[in-house]
């Protein structure tokens, strides 16, 4: 088992040295199955929200160096094998950090609460619709069926953005060079 808060505790400053936010330090099953673990590491360009694979690569290099040099001085990062896979958050991102339910209100998204919230509260266990925001230790969204629900976000297990047009729409693309080309070829073709 890995200690998730020493490990974001290690990564973050290495994220910041290359100007980028950590978004979230996850341990997942291998996809690999090998019956190993990644440790996944999701950050983004506070320019852009997003990183690209050349990004992805150096926190990759560098969170790598940094791992190896305390596992090579005695310390016990990550028990047992695994593999390190570095990501942008994407599109339909996860919220883990206060400014995500700030940033992304007016979005739709799905919250699971943790487990024993329902029995608990009496309440639902996960929600979806308009993100309202969050004050304080509460996140508010607008639920499709129960209507407004605040939620303490020390009981959210997990919580992401849905793809909708609106988010699309919302999220600006890193790279366009070309799209112009593209779009007057396709018009070209539909032309003919």
């Amino acid at each position: 088992m890995a200690d998730l808060a020493r490990l974001t505790e290690l990564i973050e400053p290495e994220a910041k040295a290359l100007g980028f936010d950590l978004v979230r330090v996850k341990m997942m099953p291998s996809e690999a199955g090998d019956g190993g673990e990644a440790l996944q590491i999701m950050a983004e360009d506070p320019a852009t929200g997003q990183l690209v694979i050349e990004q992805c690569a150096e926190l990759s290099r560098r969170v790598s160096e940094m791992m190896d040099t305390r596992e090579e001085a005695g310390e016990v990062l990550v028990d047992g094998a695994y593999h390190l896979e570095v990501s942008s958050p994407g599109i339909d991102r996860p919220l883990t950090r206060e400014k995500d339910f700030t940033d992304w209100a007016g979005h739709e998204a799905r919250i699971v609460m943790a487990k024993g919230f329902a029995k608990e509260t009496g309440r639902q266990r996960t929600y979806k619709g308009e993100l309202i925001g969050i004050e304080g230790d509460m996140v508010s969204i607008k639920d499709a069926k129960t209507g407004e629900a605040s939620l303490p976000r020390s009981e959210i297990h997990s919580a992401k953005l849905v793809l909708t047009d609106a988010l699309i729409a919302a999220t600006k693309p890193l790279d366009v060079s070309g799209a112009d080309e593209l779009l007057e070829d396709t018009q070209e073709k539909a032309d003919d």
